[in-house]
């Protein structure tokens, strides 16, 4: 693999080169392991991806590295540092460490720095030794959180050898959800505004200042090409800004360029440009490092931008990486990783049943259940019988590890025996909240409509069509426990992945009963969920300005803890939940893990063959002959 830049300089004009090296979506993985799984995961962390940033760096005379958010939180390791360290923590938090120690120049906030509050943010940002900014998240006093902007001034050395300075100005912008979304743990010390609004007015300030370039650290997926007040996926309209040299995008851990991506009029997924402009979006976890090549040319004392590449090299094919992490960081995260590694392995229960989720997405399973039922009980725990008097409580629930961009390997898999503290890390992923909201019986069916939109429409007497819809992400995927109802795939979504209503005749869900008899749209239902969807988290318009009955300062994995600890030996007995529809005739694929081969399927899936990207394909039939034997398995 060629490393160098990728333009050749002439000797007789001012010409330099500049590579500029980013990672976004670290999500505190610092070392090379998956803390769920508590295993190795090679192709991961900052630790390995700091050793090819070194390589990437050594390979050329000028680079700048950067991060593109969602740095601080991600994994148990994450989440057990911030819970055993006081709100201004007195020692240097880990991750800001390894990135002191790898030399970042410039970073910004992605939605889940917010996570553990704005005190704790703070205190863990007085630590960094490189500025960190992000302009379209403000204070309660209407200021942001941190500088909107930074200039940076460094030395180049150009075709001639020559040193000569060069001023790059760096923006930061977040999703304006992030005020939602983490709505319990900011109680209201957080606003936000526009991404492309904020960068419109603030990118000509940083111009008129001297900056040769103007690169954006964007926690923002690439989406629509047309810009609206308030999207959360504004990667393309922003780089339509004028005075925007060069975007970072993420959030959406996708992989940029790639074959992941339409090419539209704005948007070439093969050079890597949003509006002819370099982009890069480099993964999750440390899997990518993004590397933007920039030609520039010194013109009326000023250097500006004449040819551009970008690509993101993953860590599992670079082929250049001598095994274990890098060795410096390794030294920083390894007391840490120790004493977390002692406590995420302590015996809390048992389970006489093996947990695992691989056919999560179509058929009700014991791991959601698990949940389900650890969210109900605390939630009766919160109400103290007061509240729900005459109401039925409900839990929902999605599965958050169902493959997909995080590969084969990303599902729950607990084998019978010991339950450990890491597997109610491994059940609930997330430090979101737990939250119990009043719904009507038509907001509920309307939250069902919008999580059937996970299954792409099927064309009945067809056998060999996919069910499922890649670009709708499974933590959409709501199942509301306590309930029962139908999905039929073969009609078409009623709203699309952004929340957004496609076709309001649209309906999926039938049947929808509880206790045996019809769901009515003006009953009330109180429902225990999690504090992102509470704050509109996915995109859910039916839950816009929910009424929040009650809420609990501790996490919805505390909650699964509880459970565990309390139900020994842990017995969760099968329930129906929701089914498919019934077609005769009619199957469709789907891909899961080839662990899945070594537990019994649900009725009517059979194993196909390998897949793409290490995946293993089944087959779902929905002839009425399988409904049967679901109906015969339940009872």
């Amino acid at each position: 693999m060629n490393l160098r830049h990728p333009f050749r300089l002439s000797a007789d004009r001012r010409q330099a080169q500049l590579r500029l090296l980013a990672t976004s979506d670290l999500h505190f993985r610092l070392l090379d392991w998956d803390y769920l799984a508590d295993r190795p995961s090679p192709h991961t962390g900052l630790a390995r991806a700091a050793m090819l940033i070194r390589i990437l760096r050594a390979a050329v005379p000028n680079a700048l590295l950067f991060d593109n958010g969602d740095f601080l939180q991600g994994s148990p390791l994450s989440d057990w540092v911030a819970e055993s360290r006081p709100e201004v923590p007195p020692a240097i938090h880990p991750m800001i460490a390894a990135m002191n120690a790898l030399g970042y120049d410039a970073a910004t906030l992605g939605n889940h720095e917010f996570n553990y509050g704005l005190p704790f943010l703070t205190g863990a940002l007085a630590q960094a030794s490189f500025p960190v900014v992000s302009a379209n998240v403000l204070g309660s006093d209407g200021r942001p959180v941190v500088p909107p902007a930074v200039l940076i001034d460094r030395m180049l050395t150009d075709a001639q050898g020559q040193p000569t300075p060069i001023r790059v100005g760096v923006i930061g912008l977040a999703p304006p959800q992030i005020a939602r979304w983490d709505r319990a743990a900011l109680d209201g010390s957080v606003t936000t505004r526009d991404i492309c609004a904020t960068a419109a007015e603030i990118v000509p300030g940083l111009r008129a200042a001297g900056a040769d370039l103007v690169v954006a650290l964007a926690h923002t997926g690439i989406g629509a090409d047309t810009a609206v007040d308030g999207m959360e996926n504004a990667a393309v309209p922003l780089a339509a800004i004028p005075g925007i040299d060069a975007v970072v995008a993420g959030h959406t851990h996708q992989v940029f360029p790639g074959p992941g991506f339409e090419r539209t009029t704005a948007v070439d997924p093969a050079t890597g440009t949003l509006h002819g402009k370099p982009a890069v979006m480099p993964g999750f976890n440390g899997s990518h490092v993004g590397v933007i090549d920039l030609h520039l040319e010194r013109r009326a004392g000023r250097w500006q931008l004449c040819r551009h590449s970008s690509r993101a090299i993953a860590l599992s094919t670079s082929g250049l990486l001598p095994p274990g992490p890098d060795p410096l960081l390794g030294a920083l995260a390894d007391g840490a990783h120790r004493r977390f590694l002692a406590d995420f392995r302590q015996a809390v229960g048992r389970s006489d049943q093996p947990i695992q989720g691989y056919f999560t997405l179509v058929a009700p399973d014991r791991s959601l259940q698990i949940v389900a039922d650890a969210q109900r009980a605390r939630a009766v725990a919160l109400l103290g019988g007061q509240e729900g008097q005459g109401s039925a409580i409900l839990s929902a629930v999605a599965p958050f590890q169902a493959g997909g961009r995080a590969g084969p390997q990303a599902f729950v898999d607990i084998p019978a025996g010991r339950l450990l503290r890491r597997h109610a890390a491994e059940l609930y992923i997330y430090p979101n909240r737990l939250c119990v909201i009043a719904l009507t019986g038509a907001q509920l069916a309307e939250w069902l409509e919008f999580a059937a939109g996970l299954f792409r429409q099927i064309r009945p007497g067809q056998i060999d069509q996919p069910l499922i819809d890649t670009g709708f992400p499974s933590y959409l995927f709501d199942v509301i426990d306590g309930v029962t109802y139908t999905i039929d795939p073969a009609g078409p979504p009623r709203y699309d992945c952004r929340g957004c209503l496609l076709d309001p005749r649209a309906t999926r869900i039938g049947n929808l009963c509880l206790a045996g008899r019809p769901v009515r749209p003006g009953e009330t239902f109180l429902i225990a969920t999690n504090s992102y969807r509470t704050g509109g988290g996915g995109g859910l318009a039916m839950l816009a300005g929910v009424r929040v009955v009650a809420s609990d300062d501790r996490g919805v994995r505390e909650a699964v803890l509880d459970h565990l600890s309390a139900q020994v030996p842990l017995a969760p007995v099968s329930r129906p939940t929701w089914r498919f529809a019934e077609h005769a005739g009619t199957s469709a694929w789907f891909d899961t893990s080839p662990a899945a081969l070594g537990h019994p399927a649900p009725p009517g899936v059979t194993p196909v063959g390998p897949a793409p990207d290490g995946f293993h394909r089944f087959a779902l039939s929905f002839d009425p002959s399988c409904h049967r034997q679901t109906a015969e398995a339940a009872s």
